[in-house]
């Protein structure tokens, strides 16, 4: 508990132009974690600078920080400027994170982040398709306390057009799958970033379906069949690793 006896809040960082899938990431991330609105502060990025990027003291005013996915891509070989502000941004606020080894969890985005912070490399070798995608519990992942009680093997949703090919150096590898090596790695003790979408249910996945059928992600025909699918798979599993990364760090 925090010195007033209030838990601190934990700070969601969102990306994304679109309010609907905005709010609905927002919806997972508390509801998939167990959270009440209040126990969430979310920082649309996007639409509001830092000013200044949040330093260890501002983020010591929270219990972690949980960055959410994106329409972005760190690989972008010409990034908008807007995408090269919000980058820029996260990058700073993530070697603090990383200086300090304070909580955070990166959603999807994040491996890109903290790769392009740690050294790792982030590149189009592992792409994965809009859908689910069964995810292998490394050694490692299952003595790890924000894996605890996953199955080895579980169902998460996944969906990007990049991925790391090479951890950064001390890194942990923690989940694996056969088209993405890397699904979920560790840095120090607290730093965690998921390839999959941990805060993703059914219906947020058929949301995100239906924001970006345009956007690359698979073809525009193929929405209706994707969005069938999202409905109809069980990813339960996968929503612990938020449960347990919330209640391992709430104070």
């Amino acid at each position: 508990m925090s010195s007033g006896g209030t838990p601190k809040p934990f700070l969601l960082i969102s990306t994304r132009p679109e309010d609907d899938v905005v709010a609905g990431e927002l919806r997972g991330v508390t509801e998939l974690a167990g959270l009440a609105p209040g126990d969430v502060v979310q920082h649309r990025l996007e639409r509001d600078a830092f000013s200044p990027v949040p330093g260890l003291e501002s983020l010591r005013q929270y219990s972690g920080v949980i960055l959410g996915g994106s329409p972005f891509t760190s690989t972008d070989p010409e990034p908008s400027a807007l995408q090269e502000r919000v980058e820029g941004q996260l990058v700073e606020l993530v070697s603090t994170v990383l200086e300090h080894d304070l909580p955070f969890l990166g959603l999807c985005y994040g491996v890109g982040i903290l790769g392009r912070a740690a050294g790792g490399v982030v590149d189009r070798t592992y792409p994965e398709p809009v859908g689910p995608s069964t995810i292998q519990v490394t050694d490692e992942g299952a003595a790890d306390p924000v894996l605890a009680g996953m199955p080895k093997t579980f169902t998460a949703f996944v969906g990007h057009k990049e991925a790391m090919s090479t951890l950064p150096t001390g890194a942990t590898l923690l989940a694996t799958s056969g088209p993405a090596p890397v699904q979920m790695f560790k840095l120090g003790s607290n730093v965690y970033a998921t390839q999959f979408h941990p805060e993703l249910d059914g219906r947020g996945l058929a949301q995100r379906i239906d924001a970006y059928k345009h956007h690359g992600y698979f073809d525009p025909s193929e929405a209706t069949a994707l969005t069938e699918i999202a409905l109809s798979t069980d990813v339960s599993h996968a929503r612990a690793v938020l449960s347990n990364f919330v209640r391992r760090y709430s104070n």
